[in-house]
C-alpha cells in the first residue's frame, strides 16, 4: 500500500492563496504500463494549481510531476502485481476519486497520430500487441497494421468501457482495399472483441473508432481528451475459460483449455501454483452437464453450457425445509455471451423462484427458502432464448453463511483543524448475522481521533464523528473504516466505483469496471480557518 501525505502549514497556504481547488481525475494516458519500466503520463481532468500530487495503491507506483501541464513521470518497479491498480490525484484541498491504472506484463505500444486513414496506418512490428491509444478529436479513426497468414486466427479486443473512457468502442478489421472484413461493437462488456481469421497472407488493417459515451444525439464518431483505450490484439494462445469452468481446491485437476490457438490436450492446475490463464476454485463440489438428466449437490456447483438455440438446463436438488439456500449464476464475467437467469421449481414444475439480473450485474442471483423438504430443480436459461459454444454457465447452489456489509458514498473527507466531521456509513445484515459490531476508523492522520459507534442490531445508517485537533497538521492520507466484533474480527467499509443510471433510457455510468470497489478511504486535514476580520469602525457624526 503506497501510503503518501502531505504536510506543513506553508504549503496549505501557499496553495490557498493561489486559489487550489480539489483536483478532478477522470483519466490518463497511456493507461497501461509494465512492470520495470517507466513512461510520460498526462493526467485528464482539473488540477489547479499545478502540479498536484498522486498517490497509488503499490508502493512500487511512483508519480513524479513534470514541469508541464499535468504530466508526469510513472515509474512500475519489477515486483509490482499486473492487473488493475488504483490512483488518485490530490492537494492540500482534498482528493480525486479513484480512478484505474493497469500494470500489464505485455510490452506497451504508445498509439501514434496521424494514423486516421487505412491506406497509411500505424504499422506494428508483431501481430501480438497491446496499444494504449485515444480517440482525440470528432470522426477519429484510428489505423494499426499487421501481417497475418492465410489462416492465422488474430483475436482483438479493446478496454475504455471497463476504464471509464467516454468511449463507446467499435472494432473493425479491414484489407488492403478498405473492404471491411470483420466488426464487432459489443462483446460481454459495452467493449468489442473480434476474432478473425486471415484468407491470404497479407496486411491488414484494425480500426478502433467509437461513438461518445454516455450517447448523444450525434450519431459521428466522436474523441476527445478521455477518449482513451487499450487495444489487444494476438495471434498467440488466447484462453476465454478452462472446462470445466471451476475446480475443486486443494488438489490436482485436469482441465481443457477453451480460447483460440490454444492446444487441445488437458492441463493440469491446481491453487497456488502459477499458470498463464485464469482459473476459478471453489470450495464446494464441482461438476460438469451432461446431456441426460442431472442430480446437483447441495452444497454444489456444475459447469454447464446451452448448446442449441432455445435450450433451457434442468437440474434437480433436494433441499430442507427452513434452510436457506443461495443460487448464483456466472456467465459473462467469464467471457461467455449468455444473459443468463434461473428459476426453482418444485417436483410438479411450480414455478417458486427466479432471477434473470443481480442489481447491476448481467449475471443471475438468487437467494431462496425452501417451503418443505423434498426435491427441486433449478433451471437455466438465456433471456435472448440464444445457444451455442460461446453461451457457457457456472451455477452454483451454496448455503450462506452469515454475512455483513457496509458502503460509504463517497470515498474522500475533508476536516478542518479544531472541527469535527461526520461520517456515513450503511450496513445491512444477510443470514442472520447477529455478532456486535462497532464502526471505527483506523490509520488516521496524527491529531485526528473518532469514538468507535455501535451499529444497531438490524443495521442501517451508521454515523462516525471525526474531531481533529486544533494543532492538527494539514495534510491528506488513505484511511480505513471498518466494523469490529469484540473478538477483533473486522469488515471494511467499502466504496463503489460502479454508478448505474439512466436518461431517458439511455445508459450512463459504468457497471463493468476493472475495480468494482475499494476499501481504500481517503481523509485531507485543513488549517484552520483564519478569524474574520475586525469589523471597520462606524464613521463619525458630524
Amino acid at each position: 500500500m503506497r501510503q503518501v501525505c502531505y504536510t506543513g502549514t506553508a504549503l496549505g497556504l501557499a496553495m490557498a492563496a493561489a486559489g487550489a481547488a480539489v483536483p478532478v481525475l477522470t483519466h490518463l494516458h497511456p493507461m497501461g504500463i509494465s512492470p520495470g519500466t517507466s513512461a510520460e503520463v498526462k493526467l485528464g481532468g482539473s488540477f489547479a494549481p499545478w502540479p498536484c500530487q498522486v498517490w497509488a495503491d503499490d508502493p512500487g507506483i511512483v508519480f513524479t510531476p513534470l514541469p508541464g501541464a499535468a504530466g508526469f513521470a510513472v515509474a512500475v518497479a519489477a515486483g509490482v502485481v499486473p492487473g488493475p491498480h488504483l490512483i488518485r490525484a490530490y492537494n492540500a484541498e482534498g482528493a480525486s476519486a479513484p480512478i484505474s491504472m493497469v500494470v500489464d506484463r505485455e510490452v506497451q505500444t504508445l498509439e501514434v497520430e496521424p494514423n486516421d486513414d487505412y491506406r497509411a496506418p500505424q504499422v506494428l512490428a508483431s501481430s501480438t500487441a497491446t496499444c494504449n491509444g485515444r480517440l482525440e478529436k470528432t470522426g477519429d479513426v484510428d489505423c494499426f497494421r499487421v501481417e497475418l497468414a492465410r489462416g492465422q486466427t488474430l483475436v482483438a479486443r479493446v478496454e475504455a468501457y471497463v476504464l471509464a473512457s467516454s468511449c463507446d468502442a467499435m472494432l473493425r478489421v479491414v484489407d488492403a482495399a478498405g473492404t471491411t472484413l470483420a466488426f464487432n461493437h459489443d462483446h460481454i462488456t459495452m467493449d468489442p472483441q473480434l476474432v478473425f481469421v486471415a484468407p491470404q497472407d497479407g496486411a491488414y488493417v484494425v480500426q478502433v473508432m467509437g461513438h461518445k459515451y454516455p450517447a448523444s444525439t450525434d450519431v459521428n464518431f466522436a474523441g476527445g481528451e478521455d477518449g482513451v483505450y487499450r487495444l489487444h490484439l494476438s495471434t498467440g494462445p488466447v484462453v476465454r475459460n478452462t472446462w470445466p469452468l471451476a475446480v475443486p481446491r486443494g488438489r490436482q485437476s485436469s482441465v481443457v483449455l477453451e480460447g483460440w490457438n490454444v492446444p487441445s490436450a488437458p492441463v493440469v492446475v491446481e491453487e497456488g501454483k502459477a499458470q498463464p490463464f485464469a482459473v476459478q476454485f471453489s470450495d464446494i463440489a464441482q461438476g460438469s452437464e451432461t446431456a441426460e438428466a442431472q442430480v446437483m449437490e447441495v452444497p454444489g456447483g456444475m459447469s454447464g453450457r446451452l448448446e442449441v438455440s432455445g435450450d433451457e438446463d434442468h437440474f434437480s436438488f433436494q433441499a430442507k425445509q427452513h434452510q436457506a439456500l443461495e443460487f448464483v449464476l456466472r456467465g459473462p464475467s467469464l467471457g461467455s455471451l449468455i444473459d443468463p437467469w434461473l428459476k426453482v421449481r418444485d417436483a410438479a414444475g411450480k414455478e417458486l423462484a427466479s432471477n434473470d439480473d443481480d442489481g447491476a450485474s448481467r449475471e443471475a442471483r438468487l437467494g431462496w427458502t425452501p417451503p418443505a423438504d423434498g426435491s427441486y430443480e433449478v433451471v437455466v436459461g438465456d433471456l435472448t432464448q440464444r445457444g451455442g459454444p460461446d453461451f457457457y454457465y457456472w451455477l452454483e447452489i451454496t448455503l450462506p453463511p452469515p454475512a455483513v456489509a457496509a458502503a460509504a458514498a463517497v470515498s474522500a473527507w475533508n476536516i478542518e483543524a479544531g472541527k469535527t466531521v461526520e461520517i456515513k456509513v450503511v450496513v445491512s445484515f444477510s443470514q442472520g448475522f447477529a455478532a456486535p459490531l462497532k464502526l471505527a476508523a483506523k490509520r488516521l492522520p496524527a491529531g485526528l481521533a473518532a469514538a468507535e459507534v455501535a451499529v444497531p442490531d438490524k443495521g442501517g445508517e451508521v454515523t462516525l464523528v471525526l474531531t481533529a485537533e486544533a494543532a492538527a497538521p494539514p495534510g491528506g492520507q488513505v484511511f480505513q473504516l471498518v466494523l469490529r466484533e469484540s473478538g477483533g474480527q473486522e469488515y471494511p467499509v467499502r466504496f463503489s466505483l460502479v454508478t448505474v443510471t439512466e436518461n431517458n433510457g439511455v445508459p450512463q455510468g459504468y457497471q463493468d469496471l476493472l475495480t468494482r470497489e475499494t476499501d481504500q478511504l481517503w481523509l485531507t486535514v485543513t488549517p484552520p480557518a483564519p478569524p474574520p476580520a475586525p469589523a471597520a469602525p462606524a464613521p463619525a457624526k458630524p
